[in-house]
């Protein structure tokens, strides 16, 4: 276990040795002790403490590009821009396969780049904002296709920040490369869950990563979990 006051010496190695043959993808999530990311009426703001802000948007500067489901953009209208610390902005993703995304959204404002839209069929999207279609099956967006595309387009280390159920389908498919998880000191008791899985019969199944943890300042504690051994290929 480190401290706040070391944590950031080696937290981001992992991204920053990345080999640009392959890409690299970091998935992060939010939640309380007990595992809850909002209320059971969806307020998610401040469950984290600064430090952990901090630390997401650390996160941010050391990726090429941000994704994010349109549910959370729905929620939360997040800018999803670096501006805690110092480093450059990393370009946002939207995944929007039916539409969803307003024209009100804070991170079609923002940015140098235009946000990329990811869905599967053409069709205009709102000012600020740039189409980028992915096949699907039956609907659904494949994460592996997602990161295909924006490998493509030369984004080859990946932030996936939510939202859980996001983050889900992303572990689910193999495709997180390191996933963090930052626990605030707070109980809610009730609200909307976190992870959520695919189910495993056995105990012997479950994801085992090799984890380190940090304690950051204020109380929050991250788990830095290294899933690269459920990547494949």
């Amino acid at each position: 276990m480190t401290s706040a006051k070391n944590h950031a010496t080696g937290m981001f190695d992992a991204i920053l040795s990345a080999s640009p043959e392959r890409p690299f993808i970091v998935a992060q999530l939010g939640q309380s002790l007990d595992g809850r990311i909002a209320t059971t009426h969806g307020e998610s703001r401040w469950i984290n403490g600064p430090a952990a802000l901090d630390h997401l948007h650390r996160l941010r500067a050391h990726v090429d590009a941000v994704v994010v489901g349109v549910g959370t953009v729905i929620a939360d209208d997040p800018q999803l821009t670096v501006r805690r610390v110092d480093g450059p902005q990393p370009v946002r993703v939207i995944i929007d396969p039916r539409g969803r995304l307003p024209a009100s959204a804070r991170c079609l404002a923002v940015g140098v780049e235009p946000c990329l839209v990811i869905g599967d069929h053409e069709r205009v999207v709102p000012e600020g904002a740039e189409l980028l279609v992915v096949a699907s099956t039956e609907g659904l967006l494949a994460p592996s296709a997602i990161v295909t595309a924006l490998f493509a387009r030369g984004f080859r280390k990946i932030l996936v920040e939510g939202g859980a159920a996001t983050v889900s389908n992303f572990i689910d498919a193999n495709m997180v490369d390191r996933l963090h998880i930052l626990v605030a000191p707070m109980i809610l008791g009730s609200g909307i869950q976190g992870l959520s899985l695919l189910p495993v019969d056995r105990l012997g199944d479950a994801l085992r990563p090799e984890t380190t943890v940090h304690v950051l300042d204020g109380g929050d504690v991250l788990f830095d979990c290294d899933l690269r051994h459920q990547r494949r290929g």
